[in-house]
């Protein structure tokens, strides 16, 4: 087929995807997609500044591995427990007009985690580091702890903030819940400006300081918004049962992939020193990409399977498969189009000041092993919220587990023939299978809900 062939091909899907969705999920997207790429865009710059700051240094290692945990943490079990709570809090507005309840007993849940996990992190950082990052000298271990103590109050701002984004996604406030993202970066890029005074501390101080004005803006827009409503909690009702019922399988997946990063980090660490800022130079553009395109998708179709899904299932799934076909097409393009243009990429935006040709050179092949996973990532995110929408997250503990296991078994398999550029590609395979382990799960539902 010749190139016109495919786009037109490609031009066909949207169309016929967009014409028999809703005005309102196509503007909701449109919001997304739009304070997405002004973010992103943002957030690309402060990766700019810190490229010429810090290039492949053992400064930024550090860091990388003091907000491993923090953000493991939030993907894991605050991200996990926003995700059950959406599809559930709107049930609970179907049938009741007093959410009060609903809502305070799911702060206490979310806040309660999050203090957990950050006790946790506090007394068992030794053995975390010296059991998955061996070998290093003290002066290491003290630089990752000094700007981990910084960033551990991070968690609980987080969790705070991840649900009151749910609350505005609700209620078709996306535009409100997409803005709390901008103020991370703008904090990073102002204390890069203060990098003489704030020394080791700088980008750690930039990512609380970020996290808090997050949370307040949060809290300002959702009491403006009459959103927030507290009250006694009640964790007895149908739906907060139906909630607290799927946590452990939402947060057993989350666990699991979570991981990953971490596997890959532990792969890294064994190398050179540089190694894993180079591996997440080479993630970067690849990951800005996904979420430009997953993000306004995934943010926006979860409350839509959530609340489309209780009144007709065969529809949601026929819109499902609609959804997929087009973004496959469309991620896979943009994948082409940016493999090819892989190193241009890598010079444009990082080669200068501490990040030479040299590093260029490597980081550009990590990037290209890193964006061939884009359409099966894209792909991988909708399943993952449909599954989520219909509280089918049991599967998703196996998923993953699958994914898990394939991670380290191809590590150690690519590193031993690519070194640092396998585990990017390893990424990219874990992608591939695991979107298409869902499919094939969500395939054979949907055949037993319609011959059963």
């Amino acid at each position: 087929m010749n190139n016109s062939g495919i786009v037109q091909k490609v031009k066909v899907f949207i169309l016929d995807f967009f014409k028999k969705e809703k005005s309102q999920l196509l503007t909701n997207m449109l919001i997304v997609a739009g304070v997405s790429l002004l973010v992103k865009g943002i957030t690309f710059y402060k990766e700019i500044l810190i490229a010429k700051e810090y290039g492949v240094s053992e400064l930024l290692d550090t860091f990388l591995i003091a907000v491993l945990v923090p953000s493991f943490i939030q993907n894991v079990f605050i991200n996990s427990y926003s995700s059950v709570f959406i599809p559930n809090y709107i049930l609970e507005k179907s049938i009741s007009k007093d959410t009060r309840a609903f809502q305070t007993s799911s702060f206490i849940i979310t806040t309660t985690i999050a203090l957990i996990m950050m006790a946790a992190t506090y007394f068992c950082i030794d053995l975390y580091l010296e059991s998955m990052f061996p070998g290093h000298t003290t002066v290491y271990y003290d630089l990752i702890k000094i700007q981990l103590w910084i960033i551990l109050p991070c968690m609980f701002f987080w969790a705070i903030s991840s649900l009151i984004s749910g609350l505005l996604m609700t209620d078709n406030k996306f535009l409100s819940s997409s803005l709390n993202n901008i103020f991370t970066p703008l904090a990073l890029i102002i204390c890069l400006f203060f990098q003489d005074f704030l020394q080791e501390k700088t980008l750690a101080v930039g990512m609380l300081a970020g996290s808090i004005l997050s949370t307040l803006y949060l809290v300002i827009v959702s009491i403006k918004e009459r959103l927030l409503k507290l009250g006694l909690p009640d964790f007895k009702s149908k739906n907060m049962k139906t909630l607290i019922n799927q946590i452990p399988a939402k947060i057993s997946s989350g666990l699991i992939n979570g991981v990953n990063p971490m596997v890959d980090q532990y792969f890294s660490a064994q190398m050179a020193i540089g190694a894993i800022a180079a591996l997440n130079y080479g993630v970067k553009i690849p990951m800005v990409t996904i979420s430009l395109i997953s993000l306004p998708l995934g943010s926006t179709i979860l409350p839509y399977f959530s609340s489309k899904a209780a009144e007709n299932r065969e529809a949601t799934y026929q819109y499902l498969r609609r959804m997929l076909k087009s973004s496959f097409l469309v991620s896979g393009a943009i994948m082409v189009i940016l493999i090819m243009l892989s190193k241009f990429i890598i010079t444009l935006f990082f080669e200068r000041g501490e990040f030479t040709e040299k590093d260029t050179d490597l980081v550009y092949i990590i990037q290209q092993m890193y964006f061939i996973q884009l359409p099966f990532y894209v792909v991988g995110i909708i399943m993952n919220k449909y599954l989520t929408a219909i509280n089918k997250n049991n599967f998703l503990v196996f998923s993953s587990l699958i994914s898990f296991l394939l991670n380290i078994f191809l590590n150690y398999t690519l590193v031993e023939v690519m070194g640092i550029k396998g585990l990017a590609l390893a990424t990219s395979l874990v992608s591939l299978i695991n979107a298409l382990v869902i499919y094939l799960y969500i395939k054979k539902q949907h055949s037993k809900t319609v011959y059963v």
